[in-house]
This record gives C-alpha cells, sequence and structure tokens, in this order.
C-alpha cells in the first residue's frame, strides 16, 4: 500500500491525537500535577484527615463536576467528579492545574488603589482597604451615573445579574458580554425559533456528525463531555466529518477532513442545503424565500469556486447528511471563544432543521433561557463593538469582572484607546491580568475554589442544567467574592436590597430547592421542548441580509494570505492565563523558547523564501510582529494560522517566569468586524509576510 506525503501528516498526526485521548497520558499529567504541586510557592499540608468536597469548575464555560481533595483545610489535588451530567470523572489539563491558580503569587492579594502619582499600566498600587474601595466605587459610580459600563465573559447567572441591577439603578443600560459564538447562536435562535434560547447539541445520540470548525478535540463546548462523546462516536461507528482550513487534532481524527477557505464556512452549508432541496432529500419545509435564496445563489459549482471544496464533494456530503437518521451540524472555531457571523450560525442551523432535527434526540435544541432569578427585572445589554470600538466616548466609569478585555478583545491596540478615555476603571480580577494593570481600583475576588457561584448550563449542553460552585478552602488572603462587592456598592449608594451577602442572595434566589442543590450541586430541568421551528409561517425561514458574509479586513493587493487564529487545549486562551504546569506542556512548534511560532504551508513559504524555524515579519492592517516560522503542509496555501492563548504583557505579578513575555497575543493583530446584525464576528484577517 502507498503511502503519500499528507496520509503520513494525518496519520502521524492522528495518533498524536489519539495519544492524547488514551488513559496514559492522563495518568502522567495527573501524576504531574501532583508534582508540580511541589513548586516552591505551594503550601505543604499538615498530617490531617483527607475528605473530598465536591464543586463545578468556572475556569472554561465546560462547568465539569470536580471532587478536591482536603488534607484538613488545604487543598491537594483536584479530580473529575464521578456522576456529574456534564463530565461525569473526567477533567482536562486546565481543571488539574487549578490548584496553581489557588496558592500561586500572581494572585492580587488585597484592594489596590493606582498611585495618584502613577499612569495607568506602570504597576505602581497602594493597599487601602475594603470600606475605603467601595466607599470610592460607589462615589465614583455615584458621579458617573447613566455613563457606567460593566463588561464580563458572560451574562448568565447571579452575579453578572447583579451588576445588570446595579446598572438598572443608576439608569445605565450598559452591560456588555466578551463577544463569542454564544452572541450569534441566541440572535439565530431567537430569529428561527421565536424565543430566547441558548444552542445546545445531543452529542450522544448523533449517528453522524458533520463540523464546521468546532475544535471538538480543542476545548469546544464543555470539553470533557465532547471528548467522552468521540470516543463514544468511534466506538459506535458515526462518521465525524471536520470541515477547516486547517489539519487540526479533530480534523485528524476524523473520518474525512475537508479543507474550506476561510470564511465561506456558511456558503457550503447553504451548498449541501442547496442539494438537500433540490434532490427532495429535506425532511422539513422551507419558506418560498429560502428556497429561492439556495436554489438562484448556491448550487455547487458556485459554491466550489467559492469555498475551494469541489462540487462533487458537496454533493456527496449532502446524501451522506440525509441518509443518516439523526445528523447533526456543528459550527464554531475552535473552542467557540472566536466570534462567528450570524449567516454561519443560520447556515448551520438550516441544516439540521432540514432535516427535521431541531429539539430532538441526536439534534439541535434550542434550550430556553434559565429564568430561575425572579428578584429583578432588567434591561441592561449593550454591544461591544458600540461602547468599545465605536465612536461613543462618553463613558465615565467602567467594570470590569471575569473578563480581560484588553487581552482577549481583537484589536488591542483599538481597545487600549477606548479605555484610556475612561476616566475611571475597576477591575474585580483575582490575578494582576492586563486590564487590572490598567484598572484605577482593583476589588480582587476569591479564586473559584474559595467562593459560591451558580453556573448555568455549560456551552452547547442540551438540557436545562445549573450546576453549583461552592468553597473548597476558605478564602487565603484579604479578598471579597465579587457579589458581595456589588451589594456593597449597591448599598452605599443608598439602594435598598432585600440581601446582606451574595450567599444569602444565592439561598433566597434558589428557595426551596436550595437544600438539594447543595447536596447534589446540580440542578437538571425537563427535556421538554417543541420538536418544530416556531417561526410565522411554520416553515425554515431565512433571509438575505443575514445571510450576507463579513468581508476580511485589508486589501488583498496589499496583504494577500489570511490570517486565523486555532486554539490548542494546551493553551486555555482565557482571562485567566495558564498554570505554570499548563504552560510547560506548549510543544515548540507552538512555542519554540519565548518565540511564538506561526503555521504556513510549505508552498506558501517557499514563495517567500522561508524555511523551518526562520524568523518573519508578520503584517496585517492592525500591527506587526516578529514570529518563527513552522512548516505545516496540513494548512492551505495562502493562510497562516497562530495560535491564541500566548503573548501576556510582563505585568502578571509573580508570573512573569512562567507566563508573560512568551509569544505573541493574536488579537494584537485582529481586527474587529461586524456582520449586518451588528455582531462581532471578525474570525480572521489579511496580512502579509516577509523575512525578518
Amino acid at each position: 500500500m502507498k503511502i503519500d506525503r499528507r496520509s503520513f501528516l494525518s496519520l502521524g498526526v492522528g495518533f498524536g491525537a489519539g495519544i492524547a485521548l488514551s488513559p496514559l497520558p492522563w495518568k502522567l499529567t495527573d501524576d504531574s500535577s501532583i508534582w508540580t504541586q511541589m513548586w516552591p510557592w505551594t503550601p505543604v499540608p499538615e498530617r490531617g484527615e483527607s475528605r473530598y468536597v465536591n464543586s463545578v469548575c468556572t475556569l472554561c464555560p465546560g462547568g465539569c463536576g470536580i471532587s478536591v481533595r482536603k488534607v484538613e483545610d488545604r487543598a491537594v489535588k483536584i479530580e473529575g467528579q464521578k456522576g456529574h451530567p456534564v463530565s461525569n470523572g473526567g477533567i482536562c489539563l486546565l481543571g488539574l492545574s487549578g490548584l496553581q491558580l489557588l496558592y500561586g503569587p500572581y494572585r492580587v492579594k488585597y484592594p489596590m488603589k493606582r498611585r495618584e502619582d502613577a499612569k495607568r499600566g506602570q504597576g505602581k498600587w497602594q493597599k487601602i482597604s475594603w470600606d475605603e474601595a467601595i466607599a470610592e466605587v460607589a462615589k465614583k459610580l455615584g458621579d458617573a451615573k447613566d455613563k457606567t459600563a460593566c463588561i464580563m465573559d458572560s451574562d448568565k447567572g447571579t452575579v453578572p445579574q447583579l451588576f445588570k441591577t446595579l446598572l438598572t439603578g443608576l439608569g445605565a443600560p450598559n452591560f456588555m458580554r466578551t463577544p463569542s459564538i454564544e452572541d450569534s447562536f441566541e440572535l439565530a435562535l431567537l430569529k428561527t425559533c421565536g424565543y430566547p434560547a441558548v444552542a445546545g447539541f445531543d452529542l450522544e445520540n448523533a449517528d453522524f456528525v458533520l463540523s464546521f470548525g468546532a475544535g471538538l478535540l480543542e476545548g469546544w463546548g464543555a470539553p470533557v463531555r465532547t471528548f467522552k462523546a468521540n470516543s463514544l462516536w468511534k466506538d459506535k461507528k458515526v462518521p465525524v466529518i471536520q470541515i477547516e482550513p486547517r489539519l487540526s487534532n479533530t480534523a485528524a481524527k476524523s473520518d474525512k477532513w475537508i479543507p474550506v477557505t476561510p470564511g465561506t464556512e456558511s456558503e457550503l452549508a447553504l451548498g449541501i442545503a442547496h442539494v438537500l432541496i433540490k434532490e427532495g432529500l429535506a425532511k422539513a419545509e422551507v419558506s418560498d424565500s429560502f428556497k429561492k435564496i439556495v436554489s438562484e445563489g448556491y448550487a455547487p459549482d458556485t459554491v466550489a469556486r467559492l469555498t475551494g471544496v469541489e462540487a462533487g464533494v458537496i454533493v456527496g456530503l449532502a446524501k451522506s447528511f440525509a441518509a443518516a437518521s439523526k445528523p447533526l451540524a456543528l459550527c464554531g472555531r475552535g473552542k467557540g471563544a472566536t466570534p462567528i457571523s450570524l449567516n454561519e450560525t443560520l447556515a448551520v442551523y438550516a441544516l439540521n432543521a432540514l432535516m427535521g432535527n431541531i429539539n430532538k434526540e441526536g439534534g439541535l435544541f434550542a434550550v430556553p433561557q434559565p429564568d430561575y432569578i425572579r428578584w429583578a427585572k432588567t434591561n441592561s445589554n449593550a454591544s461591544v463593538a458600540k461602547l468599545l470600538y465605536g465612536k461613543d466616548t462618553s463613558l465615565k466609569a467602567l467594570l470590569v469582572a471575569n473578563a480581560n478585555p484588553l487581552y482577549s478583545l481583537p484589536d488591542t491596540q483599538a481597545v487600549k484607546n477606548a479605555l484610556d478615555k475612561i476616566p475611571f476603571i475597576v477591575s474585580f480580577s483575582s490575578y494582576m491580568d492586563e486590564t487590572a494593570q490598567y484598572a484605577d481600583l482593583i476589588l480582587p475576588n476569591h479564586c473559584y475554589l474559595e467562593r459560591y457561584e451558580d453556573v448555568p448550563a455549560p456551552a452547547g449542553y442540551h438540557k436545562p442544567l445549573i450546576g453549583l460552585s461552592r468553597p473548597v478552602v476558605k478564602p487565603q488572603f484579604d479578598t471579597k467574592h465579587t457579589g458581595d462587592a456589588v451589594i456593597a456598592i449597591a448599598k452605599a449608594m443608598g439602594a435598598e436590597l432585600p440581601y446582606d451577602s451574595y450567599e444569602t442572595c444565592l439561598k433566597e434566589t434558589f428557595g426551596d430547592s436550595w437544600e438539594a442543590f447543595q447536596k447534589d450541586g446540580v440542578l437538571v430541568g425537563a427535556n421538554d421542548y417543541s420538536p418544530l421551528p416556531s417561526a410565522p409561517s411554520g416553515k425554515i425561514e431565512l433571509n438575505e441580509t443575514s445571510l450576507k458574509p463579513v468581508a476580511l479586513e485589508g486589501e488583498s493587493s496589499a496583504f494577500p494570505l489570511v490570517l486565523v487564529p486555532f486554539d490548542s487545549m494546551r493553551l486555555s486562551g482565557s482571562s485567566i492565563g495558564e498554570p505554570p504546569f499548563v504552560i510547560k506542556t506548549v510543544d515548540d512548534t507552538i512555542l519554540f523558547k519565548n518565540d511564538l511560532c506561526i503555521e504556513i504551508n510549505p508552498k506558501t513559504a517557499q514563495s517567500y523564501n522561508l524555511g523551518e524555524g526562520k524568523y518573519a515579519r508578520l503584517t496585517t492592517p492592525k500591527g506587526s510582529v516578529k514570529v518563527r516560522v513552522h512548516l505545516y503542509e496540513g494548512i492551505m496555501p495562502g493562510v497562516i494560522a497562530m495560535p491564541r492563548g500566548l503573548g501576556h504583557t510582563p505585568g502578571f505579578t509573580g508570573n512573569d517566569k512562567y507566563l508573560a513575555g512568551k509569544g505573541v497575543n493574536v488579537n494584537e493583530l485582529m481586527g474587529s468586524a461586524e456582520c449586518p446584525d451588528g455582531l462581532n464576528a471578525a474570525y480572521g484577517i489579511r496580512a502579509k509576510l516577509e523575512r525578518a
């Protein structure tokens, strides 16, 4: 049998991905996580009684159940919680390393105020008391009133609701959520199903999986759940087709990888829809307008020219998708943190709807938004694009909690320029991240292992579910739960709230369910939804405006290449950065010493006279950085891939040795792009390469 170069590459990468999912490396990782608790700053527990406390990990949107082993009041090991409905005993690399975030030296240990003689970002702070901090925030917000805004990574749960309540009292409808795939899916479901919902996918019962870029082995959705589903698919011989411009671990482990021109995933999905309708393979009725759009604009030959996928392959995908009894189409680049356009989510929704697989076993579920927080009704949602990228310079105060916009939002220079115009910035971060460094006041939150918090259904979960993250150890430093801080600020401003503490708020929110919630650590609602979309006509409806593609920033004549970010399970890309152990596992084809490596096809590299490991200058309309070149045949010619999760600035107090100054933050080079419905949809940007 002849094995060509690409087949050999696929075999090698597939083997590597398979090893990553076998028990052996996880056992080694488990042993390593224990070893790494012997870092010099990790406390050694006293001899004493050993016991376990169950909680929920909040280091990513996955909401996995964890079981923390304690000796006296010291947490010494984190394991997966057996029987948890999301993760069922599994745990990822980041979750294993959580104790380094609890005991690490890079935590903010008490309230701090920027010194009057210092500029933002200089790292000159003075310690203040909590009473002083609360009083100053209350005064500043009282002055700012409706010119106050808040940004968080999530808008679900009691803590975001407390912030929204505070903003509503100020007359400020300016609550922002960090852009992600959730934005486009929620809008898509509202347009198609007619009610506020989040997207859930019944991964475990699907019998054909068509993934448009979803990093199923890179941390998409609830990572541990997705890993387990992938193993189940292999056991049941469920075909998995991965569509993306790069041979990721997911693509290598799939049954078939289909390279596609970046940004044309929606066109490919609609090309498949064209075949389903034309060949009479669709199982649901479609409106005349949708049929007209798909029939006239997305014939296989037309789509082939746009996407680089052959017309015959498009027809074959449609027929295979239709032949399955429970086919499931997914989307979301990498982990899903990278925003995608509304047209892409609508196109993927249409594929599921055409097969009659909405709110059915093995399909896509429109999970109703949890409505358990009944103590306040607010209308406080704003656009990041409008307030941070737009021309609105009226903000006087910004509250930042569980988010790091100065690192995680695209076009970091534009974000910095926007922050420069805001007179007062408060960070509630537990760690000295980029945004905390740039704040005027830091009111540090407890670490996730030190606090209570409700955790609504994790990303992509197809049942109504709320988890409970609970304190495993007492607070190590003079920190305060952000919920308590918000309540204290509101009371200092004269607001009448029925709660004296966040814990009281949480107990009263769940009422009679609180005891069971405490005991089980999770509440699961009934999975009882309408099986059909509830559009006015009762048919599948999409309009041409919503399907308009998003153009890449930059002129192709000046920037002939396309830069796209990619995700790895070894880099969380989250606001808190990586624990020291995790950063040590990153491959040297991603991070060589402190140099970031970009992936480029050998044919493209040859045209620029670039070789393996050579330095190059990578430039986009937003900036220019020096990088190393990694030649990779698993990426389409003309495309550059750059990892997310590196390039933290040297202000991570106590963490510089392990994380800061390593690599480049891809968001420094990315731009912000809006689709017609106002969502941030910057999936890539045009770029050029030069020898350095």
